[in-house]
Parts: C-alpha cells; structure tokens; sequence
C-alpha cells in the first residue's frame, strides 16, 4: 500500500474533516547515467575544491547565496532549520474561487485526500458541495517544513488536492504574448474553427503514451540483448503554403488522416542501422 505524504484535517470555518494526502502524479522517466566508455563505469561526481586543490568531506560544507560573482553569504543548516515552517496538523480552507477562474499554470503537484471513519460524512458533504457550485477550496499547509498554498477540488468522487505556484514564481517573458498585429480573415478564422470542431473529441488520458522514454526503453532492452538496432531518420517538415490553402487541405483530409499523416511520413523514412557497443570480457 502507498505511503501517505501527510496527515492533519481540512478546517472549514467549524468543520473538521481528517484527510491523509498520497501522491496522485509522479512523473516515469528512464534516466541515463555517464559511464566512461573504457570501463563501463558509472562516473560520480566528487566533493572537490579547486581552492584548496582537494577532495572535501560533506562535514565540511556549507550553504551559500551569491550575491555577486564568487562572493557568497553563508548559512549554516541549524539556521535555515529555525526559518523552515514547523509541520503542522491542520489545513485551513481560507476562501473559496470558481475553478474556471484559476489558470492550469498555478496548479503544481497532485495528491489524494483520503478520510479517516470520522470524517468521512463531512468530507462528502464537502466534496459534493465543490461539485455543485464549481468551485475550489483554497487553504495553507505546511508540510515538510514548508509552507504551501493549496487547491482543493472534488475528482471522481473524492477530493484533490493541488500545491500552488505562487505568482512570483510564474516566469514572464518579455516577448510571450506580443505579436505584431496581423490581418485575419474571417474565412481563415472560420476554417480553423471548423479544423478544431473536427479534431475535438472526449479527453482520453490513456491515449496518451511518453513515445520518447517507450522508444528509449526498447532501445536498452535490445542492446542489452546484443542485438543491432535501426531508428528512423527525423521527418522532412511540410513546405510552408499558404494559410487558406493549408486550412482547407486539413478540412478535406479528415480527422483521422489529420492525425495519423505524421506516423505515416515517419513511417515512410529509410531506417538507419545503429551499431552495438558490447563490454569487452
């Protein structure tokens, strides 16, 4: 059984619901490491001082900010301890906001409310009543030794709750969203309003694979075996036609061959060997 991260009580005005949080999403990737090639040894990385011009102890480093180049304020652990939010029991519901108000962007990790025997009335009172207004709960956490901000919406029968980005930490770029102004035709919009009303359909999480960390498994399992191995050549991109062109073409194809004409070009290429490298015995 999965390990819960947390456990404390959702508080709503004088209603106490006691919650265990598990984690709902973890992402899965296949990490490679540097081997050096003459041995097949997995490389590590050394505590070295290019100061003192030797290998350092972890008993004898420190934490440090940079405010200038190679100038830094130290902090010891004892004090950034003092300064880290004590773990506490309860997670307060401060205010409540409709859901289509909060941007996905704000949304962090995922983790499951589960209720103990004697809250469980109250926590379904609580998540039908999200349900019918459309709305989420807002409320702090501290949680190892940090303080959070934290959504709470109801999800398929249950509660989830959402640490938040805060709004210092959505970055900004000066060039995202400024554009130089351009002239649409209606026809042109009108056809890609009909290109996104074709490829609509029912959001299906399962139909959606890591293709790279699959291909890259494959990879591994077939060197492992000793085996050769071929991999196709990267996809010509389309020539740039005009937009109404380009639109109609799209209408005309279909959904089905609108999503499927890149499997097939990728199909098409010529695949090339790549050859194994096996460890000398």
């Amino acid at each position: 059984m999965a390990a819960s991260v947390w456990s404390g009580s959702i508080i709503l005005s004088l209603i106490s619901i006691p919650i265990q949080l598990y984690a709902a999403a973890r992402a899965q990737r296949t990490y490679l490491h540097q081997i050096h090639k003459e041995c097949n040894s997995r490389v590590r990385q050394p505590l070295f001082c290019p100061t003192c011009n030797r290998f350092v102890d972890r008993g004898e480093i420190v934490k440090g900010y940079e405010f200038d180049e190679g100038q830094y304020v130290l902090m010891e652990e004892k004090e950034i301890k003092k300064l880290a939010a004590a773990s506490s029991r309860a997670l307060e519901i401060v205010a409540f906001s409709k859901l289509k108000e909060i941007d996905p962007i704000f949304f962090d990790s995922s983790y499951f409310c589960i209720p103990e025997d004697s809250g469980k009335k109250a926590y379904q009172v609580l998540t039908k009543a999200l349900e019918d207004t459309e709305t989420v709960g807002i409320g702090k956490l501290s949680m190892h030794q940090r303080d959070y901000t934290v959504f709470l919406r109801p999800y398929e029968q249950g509660l989830l709750l959402h640490t938040m980005y805060f709004s210092n930490e959505i970055r900004e770029l000066p060039q995202f969203g400024v554009l130089e102004p351009v002239s649409v035709k209606s026809q042109e919009l009108k056809l890609t309003e009909q290109l996104i009303g074709q490829l609509t359909e029912p959001f299906k999480p399962k139909q959606y694979h890591n293709e790279f960390q699959e291909r890259l498994r494959k990879l591994i399992e077939t060197k492992q075996a000793g085996k050769s191995t071929e991999i196709g050549s990267e996809p010509k991109r389309a020539p740039v036609i005009d937009m109404m062109t380009a639109l109609k073409k799209s209408l005309a194809a279909g959904p089905s061959t609108s999503r499927n004409s890149r499997e097939r070009g990728q199909a098409k290429e010529k695949p090339k060997k790549l050859a194994v490298a096996r460890k000398a015995s």
